[in-house]
C-alpha cells in the first residue's frame, strides 16, 4: 500500500522540480551569451575563459575527491566523458566566445545556437533510435520559423564579416555532437563526475592556448573576478549540470527544444542591455518560439501518460481473468 501511495507523491514531485529545473537552464544558459560580452570587452576571449574554468575544475575535483565518487569511477567513463568535454565545453564556449568578441549580438549569437533542436531531431531517429511524433516535428518546425523571424530582425546590428556567422554555427555542432556522443555512449556516468572531467579537460586545453598567446595572465581587477566567478557558477556549473541532468530525465528532443526559449530570452536582455534590436519583428519571433516549445511539451507529456497507461498492471475482469491491453506502437518518446 505504501508503494502505491508513494509513487503519486514521486510523481507530483517530479512534475514541479522539471518545469523548475527548465527555467532555471533556460535562464542559466541565456546568462552565459550576455555575460560573455560584458566579460570580453577589455579582456581577451582566452583571459576570460581559462580562469572562468580554472576554480571550476580545481572546485569540482575537489568535491569529487571529498564526497568519494571518484572511487567508483571507470576508465571507460572517463575516457568517454573526456571525449565529451571537448565538444560539450571546450568547442562550445571557445567559438560562442570568439562570436561575441568579433562583433556579432549576442541575440544572434543565441539565435544560430538555437537552430541544433531541429537537427538534433533530425538525427535522432537514425543515430539515437529515437521516434519523433509529428507533433513534436510541427513544433519544432514553429519554433525554428520564430529562431529565423528573430535572426532577420537583428541582422544589420553587427559589423562582423559575414564569415564570423560560421562561429556560432559550429559553436551549435559542437554541442549537437556532444549530445549524440553522450546518449549512444554505454558509459554512464554521474553529473558530479561528468562536470569535474568536462570542466577539467577544458582548462588543461585553454591553458595551453593562453599560455601559448601570451594571454594566461589575469587582470588586477575586481570586476574581472566578479565576472569569471558568475561565468563558473551560473552558464557553467548551473547551466551544464541541469544540461545533463534534464538529458536523462526529458529526452534529448525535448530538452533541445528549450534551447529554442533561450535565443528569446537572450535577445531581450541583449536589447535592455547592449540596445540590441528589438523589434515588432523580434516579438513575434519570441511569441513564435515560445509556442513551438509548447507544442513540444504537450506532445511529450501526453506521451508519457500514454506509456504509463500502457505499462500499467492489467485490470481483472468480473470473470477473474485479466482484461487486455493495447501494445503500444512505439517506445516511449525521448531519450531516457
Amino acid at each position: 500500500m505504501s508503494k502505491q501511495i508513494g509513487i503519486p507523491v514521486v510523481r507530483a514531485i517530479h512534475a514541479v522540480i522539471v518545469p523548475l529545473a527548465a527555467i532555471g537552464f533556460v535562464l542559466a544558459w541565456s546568462s552565459g551569451f550576455i555575460v560573455a560580452k560584458i566579460g570580453t570587452e577589455d579582456v581577451p576571449v582566452l583571459t576570460v575563459l581559462l580562469w572562468r574554468f580554472v576554480p571550476l575544475a580545481v572546485g569540482l575535483s575537489i568535491v569529487l575527491l571529498l564526497t568519494g565518487q571518484w572511487r567508483n569511477a571507470t576508465r571507460a567513463q572517463v575516457r568517454s566523458q573526456l571525449v565529451i568535454g571537448l565538444f560539450a565545453q571546450f568547442g562550445y564556449v571557445v567559438f560562442v566566445y570568439a562570436s561575441v568578441a568579433v562583433g556579432i549580438s549576442t541575440g544572434t549569437t543565441a539565435l544560430i545556437d538555437a537552430v541544433q533542436p531541429l537537427v538534433i531531431a533530425a538525427l535522432a531517429g537514425p543515430l539515437l533510435h529515437v521516434r519523433v511524433p509529428g507533433a513534436q516535428w510541427l513544433g519544432l518546425g514553429i519554433g525554428a520559423v520564430g529562431v529565423f523571424l528573430i535572426v532577420q530582425s537583428q541582422f544589420g546590428a553587427s559589423d562582423a564579416p559575414p564569415i564570423a556567422y560560421a562561429l556560432p554555427a559550429l559553436a551549435m555542432v559542437s554541442l549537437i555532437t556532444a549530445t549524440i556522443l553522450e546518449r549512444r555512449s554505454p558509459h554512464r556516468s554521474p553529473v558530479l563526475l561528468t562536470l569535474t572531467v568536462h570542466a577539467t579537460v577544458t582548462m588543461v586545453l585553454l591553458a595551453v592556448l593562453a599560455l601559448a598567446t601570451g594571454d594566461a595572465m589575469p587582470p588586477a581587477d575586481a570586476t574581472f573576478w566578479l565576472t569569471t566567478l558568475f561565468l563558473a557558477l551560473v552558464p557553467t556549473l548551473s547551466a551544464y549540470g541541469l544540461y545533463w541532468w534534464l538529458l536523462r530525465r526529458i529526452g534529448v528532443t525535448v530538452l533541445n527544444a528549450l534551447l529554442f526559449l533561450v535565443a528569446p530570452t537572450t535577445a531581450v536582455a541583449g536589447a535592455l542591455l547592449f540596445r540590441e534590436p528589438f523589434t515588432l519583428l523580434t516579438a513575434g519571433g519570441f511569441l513564435l518560439s515560445a509556442a513551438g516549445v509548447a507544442l513540444v511539451l504537450v506532445s511529450d507529456a501526453r506521451g508519457r501518460v500514454g506509456a504509463r497507461r500502457v505499462s500499467a498492471p492489467p485490470a481483472a475482469d468480473p470473470a477473474g481473468g485479466a482484461s487486455p491491453r493495447p501494445v503500444p506502437d512505439s517506445a516511449p518518446q525521448g531519450v531516457r
